[in-house]
């Protein structure tokens, strides 16, 4: 069986864990009053911290479905409807498997 994206996202983080970097870098996931998630992944130390990243847009302007997932501030950012939380996880993957 495939390992699901929260799943992969646990294993990531536990990756980065060494005693600092959890400290002053992390995963932050939250909620959106519209409704929504957003997501929130430091890169600071990674081997991601510098590679790029074009911003993507997904069915914007849906009330339900949709997301945006983009760079600022060495972090990556998602910000998705309410269902859509392990498909910007899946972003997020995507372009780290990928970039590595």
């Amino acid at each position: 069986m495939a390992e699901d994206n929260l799943d992969w996202l646990i294993k990531w983080y536990a990756r980065h864990c060494d005693g600092d970097w959890e400290h002053f870098c992390g995963v932050k996931i939250g909620t959106l009053d519209n409704p929504g998630w957003q997501l929130t992944i430091d890169l600071t130390g990674t081997k991601l911290e510098s590679m790029p990243f074009a911003e993507i847009r997904h069915n914007y302007d849906d009330d339900v479905s949709w997301w945006t997932c983009y760079l600022r501030d060495n972090a990556f950012h998602a910000a998705c409807g309410a269902r859509d939380l392990t498909s910007v996880i899946g972003v997020f993957r995507e372009w780290a498997e990928n970039t590595q």
